[in-house]
């Protein structure tokens, strides 16, 4: 896992990190719910994906749609409903500002789905 996107998921609110030792994954979730995993795929999965240091994102479908037609290493995500998942290849041409953009795109998605309480927990503002 690049460094910089870890710390950078690491720093979002209420971010926590483990590692699904079943899949090899890194995980991040908000509020008990996964917006980012981090993985390289063995050579028994798909072409597309073997190899690859992958970082699976959260997406907007539409978004996601259009992101892969513009972007070779922006593939549907790995192991996950490729409508609402990309995975985003981490050694590719993705360019950096975009990939941040995604991170906090996903992010969101997830926040947002996310009880008003466990929201207000998260952010600090406890219900009173």
């Amino acid at each position: 896992m690049h460094d910089a996107i870890d710390a950078y998921l690491l720093a979002k609110p209420g971010c926590t990190k483990d590692y699904k030792a079943e899949w090899d994954w890194w995980r991040y979730q908000v509020g008990g719910k996964m917006f980012a995993a981090a993985m390289k795929p063995g050579q028994e999965h798909a072409a597309a994906y073997a190899g690859r240091s992958l970082l699976s994102l959260k997406c907007d479908p539409a978004w996601s749609a259009a992101l892969r037609s513009e972007h070779a290493d922006i593939l549907p995500g790995f192991y996950a409903d490729k409508r609402h998942w990309i995975s985003i290849d981490l050694d590719g041409a993705v360019p950096d500002e975009l990939l941040y953009e995604l991170c906090d795109h996903s992010y969101s998605l997830v926040f947002g789905k996310l009880t008003k309480k466990a929201q207000r927990e998260i952010i600090g503002n406890p219900v009173i």
